[in-house]
């Protein structure tokens, strides 16, 4: 009987809720107001020969250098940060090879690592979430081959000092050392071109946050010349459609966008740091386009209650040290608004009034 590989019958499942959501999706982190006008003007433009072509990436990938001021030779397009996880993972790890997470972090580090047949050795955060910088170099052995760190970490929003990274990085050089970076608009500190001073070290970003093109899996991952010249050979040549690459110049260019964007976030998540410290509710600080809470018995009747409202956040209790966790996305000015009026509503209608213990 045929039978799949034993790292693929075991591996831990992946199940983001993807049904029945309709309201204000503050549960993905998504940009909640879409993509730029630009955007959607080049795709009313598209016709059927653009469509019945194989898609050219290299024109996007100049396009991508040029705008973050690298090479294109250390530039790679990918289907989304999660194919540019999948190609480090089976480019890098061997069975029985050592991959080094901390956890909570993003699920699919741990799930393409694990496919391959590595080990995965997980780090829990130190306290409130903090990266436990002195842990995972004790962690690291001759076996490790992958070490991934989110960078501000999801679902936490936490944020790791690039000295650590750089920290890191030089102390196992036989690993392929990854920095996901999907949410480096929010933080505005980031690892590139660290790879040019250490050629184990890689940087991801994401078109799916910002810019509002999650629809269209657009990922870019970056490092040191000669080793992004594997990861290559381990890439298919047709792996994002023609769609998203005729798009992608047009949202580089529209930076007005995505600095409009940002800047209603990052007043938004101030506004709902704020709104939860007068309520006396726990979270923690920080530096994406959500807010981590603390709601205990209350955590399930709070989603519900904000579903019923129009509003949908993420329960994160399944990830390790977050029972009872509640992630909300801020976004537009007035989408934030319309979740703080539905969140102070359920607060009161759960008497949420003092501080909840953990």
């Amino acid at each position: 009987m045929l039978k799949a590989r034993e790292p693929v019958r075991t591996l831990k499942q992946y199940h983001p809720p993807l049904g029945n959501r309709e309201g204000l999706r503050l549960d993905f982190n998504e940009n909640t107001a879409g993509c730029s006008a630009r955007v959607l003007e080049r795709l009313r433009g598209l016709n059927g020969e653009n469509l019945a072509r194989y898609p050219v990436r290299d024109t996007g990938e100049l396009a991508v250098a040029e705008h973050f001021g690298v090479s294109p030779q250390e530039v790679l397009l990918t289907n989304g940060t999660d194919e540019a996880i999948h190609l480090v993972c089976e480019t890098y790890l061997e069975p029985n090879d050592e991959a080094v997470i901390v956890v909570p972090t993003f699920a699919m580090f741990e799930i393409y690592a694990a496919q391959t047949g590595g080990k995965v050795i997980s780090i829990p955060a130190a306290k409130d979430f903090v990266f436990p910088t002195d842990a995972v170099m004790a962690a690291i052995t001759p076996r490790t081959r992958f070490i991934a760190v989110a960078n501000p970490n999801n679902p936490t929003g936490a944020f790791v000092a690039v000295r650590d990274l750089v920290v890191i990085a030089e102390a196992a050089p036989d690993a392929a050392v990854l920095i996901d970076e999907a949410y480096f608009h929010f933080a505005g500190e980031t690892s590139a071109p660290k790879w040019r001073e250490i050629p184990n070290l890689f940087v991801s970003r994401t078109f799916s946050k910002v810019y509002g093109m999650a629809g269209l899996r657009i990922g870019v991952l970056m490092g040191d010349v000669e080793q992004m010249k594997m990861l290559r050979r381990a890439s298919s040549p047709y792996n994002l459609n023609s769609v998203a690459l005729a798009c992608l110049p047009d949202a580089l260019a529209d930076q007005q966008y995505v600095s409009n964007y940002v800047s209603q976030c990052l007043e938004g998540r101030r506004q709902l740091e704020s709104e939860l410290a007068a309520w006396n509710v726990r979270h923690w600080p920080s530096r994406a386009n959500f807010v981590l809470m603390y709601l205990g018995e209350n955590c399930k009747l709070f989603i519900q209650q904000m579903r019923d409202r129009g509003i949908l956040v993420r329960d994160r209790s399944a990830d390790y040290g977050c029972k009872d966790c509640v992630r909300i996305t801020v976004g537009i000015r007035e989408h934030n608004q319309r979740m703080l009026t539905a969140l102070r509503e359920v607060f009161a209608d759960l008497g949420i009034t003092q501080q909840v213990a953990k």
